[in-house]
């Protein structure tokens, strides 16, 4: 059952909400509360805290006003696990290096949040409902226009999410294999884990 948010809560979303409007772009500003927004619906029809889709949804994004030079330079001084993809291609490490301002910047101590915050672009395989959710809305929030299956995947998220992170996992690995771009290793893991979850039910 869903609680209402504490005065605490929103004040502290309010702040987070202030700090990233200094911080980004303002399309990825309206992004990353346009994500949030989504996330929220998602927490009410599978039951997952408001307040921490919330939270992470503002906060997914929180290091792409990085360049990947600078995130890869960061991460490393900063001791965060880099993989051969994310070296080659290091725009990918904003999720990782996202969660540790989340951490350090902001105070987030819950893991759930973090971990979502941390996997949201490439997913991982057995992910909590709250990752599901911000994984999901990342990609299918109304300011997003151009991903295939965009009107299926929105229709299905709420009666089978786990079929639309499959659906949603397969458009992204076909964009990067048709763009020529790296494949992290991490989605092709979580691909193969939906797949093969779908497979035996």
């Amino acid at each position: 059952m869903q609680e209402n948010l504490s005065r605490e809560e929103i004040k502290f979303l309010a702040d987070i909400d202030d700090e990233i409007r200094k911080t980004l772009k303002a399309s990825r500003y309206r992004h990353s509360v346009s994500v949030a927004n989504t996330a929220a619906c998602l927490a009410m029809r599978y039951d997952v805290p408001i307040y921490d889709t919330l939270l992470a949804g503002l906060l997914h994004d929180c290091a792409k006003n990085y360049s990947p030079p600078e995130l890869l330079s960061l991460c490393l001084k900063k001791n965060i696990p880099v993989g051969e993809t994310e070296r080659s291609n290091p725009s990918l490490l904003h999720g990782k290096y996202g969660a540790y301002i989340a951490r350090n910047k902001f105070g987030v101590e819950n893991e759930d949040i973090l971990s979502a915050i941390r996997y949201h672009t490439t997913g991982r395989p057995g992910m909590t409902r709250l990752e599901k959710i911000i994984f999901a809305a990342d990609y299918m929030e109304p300011l997003r226009n151009q991903a295939p299956d965009l009107a299926a995947i929105r229709e299905l998220i709420f009666t089978d999410i786990d079929s639309a992170l499959l659906l949603i996992l397969k458009g992204t690995l076909n964009h990067l294999k048709n763009s020529d771009l790296p494949i992290d290793e991490m989605t092709r893991k979580t691909f193969d884990y939906y797949k093969e979850k779908a497979i035996g039910q």
